[in-house]
């Protein structure tokens, strides 16, 4: 495999990470308070209120990795099967996996909802630009 592509594949791997580590902090956050009582689990079979903020900020950022990033995932494998993985590319989707890090650092920390907006957008911006350079590359690619 060429180095641009296993940079790629690294780039998805970062992004895979992000969400575990939302996904086991959140479980250190939940887990224990229900083992423990403080949460029953019928206060929490159909809604997250019964969580203290930690924990909803820790879930609603979880959740966040299966929205852009899923179109972020679809665009690299795509890229990957075609071939055309090129330095455009590796760039925009390295950009792209920083801002769901800035995103999902300040949905878990100080959850400033226009900072994290901002990161949103930007991540965005990104992940459109990643998805037209890459249709431009399969559309004039010849023999694709």
């Amino acid at each position: 495999m060429p180095l641009l592509e296993k940079l790629l594949v690294l780039a998805m791997a970062a992004q895979v990470l992000l969400t575990l580590v939302l996904l086991i902090w959140m479980g250190k956050e939940r887990v224990p308070r229900v083992m423990r009582g403080e949460i029953a689990v019928a206060d929490i079979a159909v809604d997250r209120t019964a969580y203290p903020l930690k924990a909803r900020l820790l879930s609603n950022s979880f959740d966040n990795q299966f929205q852009l990033p899923v179109l972020f995932f679809v665009g690299a494998l795509l890229a990957l099967g075609s071939g055309l993985v090129g330095w455009a590319t590796l760039i925009l989707a390295w950009l792209f996996v920083a801002l769901r890090y800035v995103h999902a650092v300040i949905h878990v920390t100080t959850n400033r909802v226009h900072r994290r907006f901002a990161a949103y957008v930007a991540g965005l911006a990104v992940l459109a630009l990643f998805w037209l350079w890459l249709t431009l590359r399969i559309l004039l690619a010849p023999g694709i």
